[in-house]
C-alpha cells in the first residue's frame, strides 16, 4: 500500500524504471512505483513487452523474451522492498514541495522526489494485421537495433516504412543482415537529411518504393508480405517480405505532465546538463526512453534509472523534508 507522503515515486515500469527502483531500495529510500494500466497502447512493462526475443542485454547469452526480462527486473526490486501499485499517474503538482501526484485510482499523494521514466510509445501505421503480428513477434517490429539481427529476419527482403532520419538509419542498419531492404514512403522525395537519403539510395541493397503506403500486412502467424496503395492514383499491388519496420516516430508518454517539465522541441524531457537526469523542477528527475530520442535500448534505459536513483538520493540528502529535519532536531 502506498503512504499518503512518500520519498521517492517511480512512474513508469519499463528498464528505467525498474533499475531506479532495484537502487532506490537498496539504498533505503522506501520507493513506490506506479507501473501503470493496461491500455490499448501499452501495458506495465512498456515495448519490451511486444519484444519476443531480445539477444543485446548483457548477461543472457542465450536470448531471452522481452516479458521474462521485466519480470525479472520487477521480481528483484520487489525482493529488495519496492512497493508497486498497479495504476496511473494522471496528473502531478510540481509548483510546490512536497510534490504531489493524482493517480488514476482516485488517491492524491505527496512525494519528496519523482522520477519519471514512462517511456514512449512507437508510431505505428494503425493496421489490425500490423498491431496483432507485432504483439505476436510476427515479424513487425518498430526497432531494427533491437529485432534485426534476429535469425527470422536474416537474408529476407525486409520493408521499412518511413522517409525521416530514424527511417534511413534503420533502413541502412538492416543491410547488414537482409537480403534487400525495401523502403516504403508516401512521397516522391525522403524527409530525411540529404546526406542520410545519399547513403541509402546509393546502397546497393536499397530499393524505394515512391509515393506509396502499407494499407495491410500480410500473414497468420508470421508476415509474409505487405499491401502497397499508390498514393497518386490509388491503386494496390502486394509485395512479399520477410519483416517490416516501422519507423514513422515515437511518441513520449509526457502528456500527464501537462507542461510542468520543460520539454525539447519533439516532446521528450530536457535535461539541461548533459550525462544527468535532473529535469527543470529540482527533485524530478528522467530516466529512459521519455527523456531519450537518440538512443533507444533497454540497456541505456537501464542505466539512466540507475543515474537517476542516485541523482535523487543525493538530492534528498541535501533536501530533507521538513518532517524529517523535525524528527532528526528532536533526537539531537
Amino acid at each position: 500500500m502506498s503512504k499518503t507522503r512518500e520519498s521517492v515515486v517511480i512512474i513508469g515500469s519499463g528498464p528505467a524504471a525498474w533499475t531506479a527502483a532495484v537502487y532506490a531500495s537498496r539504498a533505503k529510500l522506501d520507493p513506490v512505483v506506479y507501473e501503470g494500466e493496461i491500455s490499448r497502447d501499452m501495458v506495465p512493462g512498456g515495448q519490451l513487452m511486444f519484444t519476443t526475443d531480445i539477444e543485446n542485454f548483457p548477461g543472457f547469452p542465450e536470448a531471452l523474451g522481452g516479458t521474462e526480462l521485466m519480470e525479472r527486473m520487477k521480481t528483484q526490486a520487489v525482493r529488495f522492498g519496492t512497493r508497486v501499485v498497479s495504476e496511473n499517474i494522471d496528473a502531478v503538482e510540481f509548483g510546490t514541495h512536497p510534490f504531489v501526484l493524482h493517480t488514476s485510482g482516485g488517491a492524491r499523494i505527496t512525494a519528496d522526489a519523482v522520477i519519471v521514466a514512462t517511456g514512449a510509445r512507437a508510431n505505428w501505421l494503425g493496421l489490425h494485421n500490423e498491431e496483432r503480428l507485432a504483439r505476436s513477434g510476427g515479424g513487425v517490429s518498430s526497432c531494427a537495433v533491437c529485432d534485426g539481427a534476429l535469425p527470422a529476419f536474416r537474408e529476407q527482403r525486409l520493408v521499412v516504412v518511413g522517409g525521416g532520419d530514424s527511417a534511413m538509419e534503420e533502413a541502412l542498419y538492416l543491410t547488414k543482415f537482409a537480403s534487400e531492404v525495401v523502403i516504403v514512403h508516401r512521397r516522391d522525395s525522403f524527409r530525411a537529411s540529404k546526406v542520410m537519403a545519399d547513403r541509402v539510395l546509393q546502397h546497393p541493397k536499397v530499393k524505394v518504393e515512391w509515393n506509396a503506403a502499407v494499407v495491410d500486412v500480410l500473414g497468420d502467424d508470421f508476415i509474409t508480405g505487405v499491401r502497397l496503395r499508390d498514393t497518386r492514383d490509388g491503386s494496390e499491388r502486394e509485395i512479399a517480405c520477410g519483416g517490416m519496420f516501422v519507423a514513422i516516430g515515437h511518441t513520449p508518454n509526457t502528456s500527464f505532465l501537462g507542461g510542468q517539465l520543460a520539454l525539447h522541441d519533439n516532446g521528450y524531457i530536457a535535461t539541461p546538463e548533459s550525462w544527468r537526469t535532473v529535469t527543470s523542477v529540482p527533485g524530478v528527475f528522467a530516466a529512459g526512453d521519455v527523456m531519450d530520442s537518440y538512443y533507444r535500448q533497454a540497456i541505456s534505459a537501464a542505466g539512466s534509472g540507475c543515474m537517476a536513483a542516485l541523482e535523487a538520493e543525493r538530492w534528498l540528502a541535501h533536501h530533507a523534508a521538513p518532517a524529517d529535519a523535525a524528527a532528526a532536531g528532536a533526537h539531537a
